[in-house]
């Protein structure tokens, strides 16, 4: 696995332990300040393409393997998918009116805390009902049957966190922001969400051997959300949260090991290791026959961080 660039060691310092407070507070700050003075949106998708841009040539400066920088024949197929589904994270965004005019809501709202309390606030509540949905999509089925699209990566890298099924990401994206909606959301706040999603995706998905220290522990990150790209059904059952992994802690799955290096070879489904790998076809396959999974016991987890979790319940084959 060839890691070594001919960056400077001192860039790859500055970017190995730079790189994360510059997105989760630089890209995310600036979008919440421009968010909550009203600004034109334009303005997010302009902090969204440097965030993309910054992502990809981190990516190259600092990789956790160059391999993972080299299309695998699916460049133009995630792309597709980058497209599709952060277009419809902005469209539910801008349903928020129209949801908010014709849906009953408690109208609890703390419009009185500070505007990036209230960001934060409803990034901890999307991140629970995106972590249920995750959890239940490698329990059930139905649900494994279109979220298998994402397990069938063989690499890590940025856009991999919006390489979905559009129906998933539609059902993910709405267990986290309908509680939201009910208890009366406000346009500003949903906006500086949407881009914290796409940012928090960017982060977890990437191939940057960037580092965070104790808050591996506590932030859903790439270092974390390797292991729940292990191939194996029940191996991979671990760290669902998209932006902690405080829920993990609580329903007894999370993982990690930091001697653990990964490869290609790690990832994708052994059970499915060659699951269609064109956009279209993708997009079909969890309605054919051939897309259905079935429950087999589940190996003992790797990786745990202190070995005494008992092994997964049996899960959808990978």
């Amino acid at each position: 696995m060839k890691t070594r660039t001919s960056t400077h060691p001192f860039v790859a310092s500055a970017l190995r332990y730079g790189y994360a407070p510059v997105m989760l507070l630089g890209v995310n700050g600036a979008g919440i300040a421009v968010a909550e003075a009203g600004a034109p949106k334009l303005w997010l998708l302009v902090l969204l393409a440097a965030a993309v841009a910054l992502s990809f040539a981190v990516e190259r400066l600092i990789p956790y393997t160059l391999d993972w920088n080299t299309g695998h024949d699916d460049a133009g197929r995630d792309r597709l998918h980058a497209i599709v589904n952060e277009t419809l994270i902005l469209a539910s965004v801008a349903a928020i009116p129209l949801l908010a005019a014709t849906v009953p809501t408690a109208a609890l709202w703390p419009t009185r805390w500070p505007f990036a309390l209230q960001v934060l606030g409803a990034i901890l509540v999307a991140d629970l009902g995106i972590t249920l949905v995750h959890y239940a999509s490698h329990h059930i089925g139905a649900l494994w049957r279109f979220h298998a699209v994402h397990h069938s990566v063989r690499r890590m890298y940025g856009l991999n966190g919006l390489m979905k099924h559009p129906l998933h990401q539609t059902i993910e994206m709405t267990a986290g922001v309908a509680p939201l909606i009910l208890l009366g959301l406000p346009v500003n706040v949903a906006s500086a969400l949407a881009l914290a999603v796409a940012v928090q995706l960017l982060l977890q998905h990437s191939n940057a051997d960037y580092r965070v220290g104790p808050l591996t522990y506590l932030l859903a990150l790439n270092e974390g959300h390797r292991f729940h790209h292990l191939k194996w059904a029940g191996v991979g059952d671990v760290n669902f949260g998209l932006f902690t992994l405080l829920w993990d802690h609580a329903l007894g799955t999370f993982s990690y090991d930091p001697q653990r290096r990964f490869t290609t070879d790690d990832l994708g489904m052994a059970a499915k290791p060659h699951y269609p790998h064109r956009y279209w076809v993708q997009l079909i396959e969890p309605f054919k026959r051939s897309g259905a999974c079935h429950s087999q016991p589940s190996p003992a987890p790797l990786g745990r961080s202190d070995g005494d979790h008992p092994p997964q319940p049996a899960a959808p084959a990978r």
